[in-house]
């Protein structure tokens, strides 16, 4: 009966999810026709070639920075922002939420232009701060990665804070109000009692968060421009503007490779990290 009950979920994931990802894997083994496109037969060269062209590693290296670079300060913001609208009362915590969550109502791609108005030369930014006189001339943030970042960590946060808020409303007050009754500072008790009941939020927040900045195309592509790539922009020119298609998913499925390799990983490291934490 329970699987009677899933099957319907079930083959939708499967027809929206694995049956995609089974046939770009298999795309990816394809031989590159320049005429046809795909030839007959499979290989595996289209893995070697991104394997070994140093072009590939620098996209490669370029993206993983980047994703970490935005879960870090996702986690940074996000776990002490959560931790604030906690302690809000009604109807302040309502209004904050919904303006932390507002966001998400509006298309990346609205956002992704909203913030390429923002930081370009002429932007409110550099103007606001050249008509201060705190800056001579205008910080160059478009078309760069610090400009890509700082709008991904814009767009990812409120994932963060929504998987921590998660962990919070699983907090157990008494534990706290325990902490500060037997002389413990409230640093202290945020640290050793708070922290370590927040971490299954942070880890998921953070996953989330990784994910969907290694895999994301609309902000880095206005914002980073043609020759700021990362792998995601890298193989949609494959398939766009070359079409070479088997290399373009052979990129993707590299992607997803990665990805996986590092989500797992760290998870495995945080996961036995913070279990002998516990033990001891």
């Amino acid at each position: 009966m329970p699987w009677l009950l899933s099957s319907p979920a079930l083959l939708l994931f499967i027809g929206l999810l694995l049956v995609p990802l089974a046939l770009t894997g298999l795309l990816s083994f394809a031989v590159y026709d320049g005429s046809l496109g795909t030839g007959e037969g499979y290989t595996i060269a289209n893995y070697l070639d991104v394997i070994r062209d140093e072009y590939y590693h620098e996209i490669f290296l370029r993206t993983g920075g980047m994703s970490l670079a935005v879960t870090l300060l996702c986690v940074l913001l996000g776990v002490p922002e959560a931790l604030i609208l906690s302690r809000m009362r009604s109807p302040w915590r309502a209004i904050f939420l919904v303006v932390i969550l507002g966001p998400l109502l509006i298309s990346v791609v609205v956002r992704t232009l909203g913030w390429a108005i923002l930081i370009g030369n002429e932007g409110l930014i550099n103007m606001t701060l050249t008509n201060l006189g705190l800056i001579d001339s205008p910080i160059k943030m478009l078309y760069t990665m610090t400009g890509v970042t700082i709008a991904l960590t814009h767009v990812l946060i409120p994932f963060m804070i929504i998987s921590v808020w998660a962990s919070i409303q699983k907090l157990d007050q008494s534990v706290e109000n325990a902490g500060l009754s037997l002389g413990a500072s409230p640093f202290t008790v945020l640290r050793r009692v708070i922290l370590p009941q927040l971490m299954p939020g942070v880890l998921s927040g953070g996953i989330i968060v990784f994910a969907l900045s290694a895999s994301a195309f609309a902000t880095p592509s206005i914002l980073g421009g043609r020759r700021l790539k990362v792998v995601a922009t890298a193989a949609y020119d494959e398939f766009t503007a070359t079409l070479n298609w088997p290399l373009g998913a052979a990129i993707a499925v590299l992607l997803l490779i990665a990805m996986l390799a590092v989500i797992l990983g760290s998870n495995y490291m945080l996961e036995r990290r913070y279990r002998q934490v516990f033990e001891n």
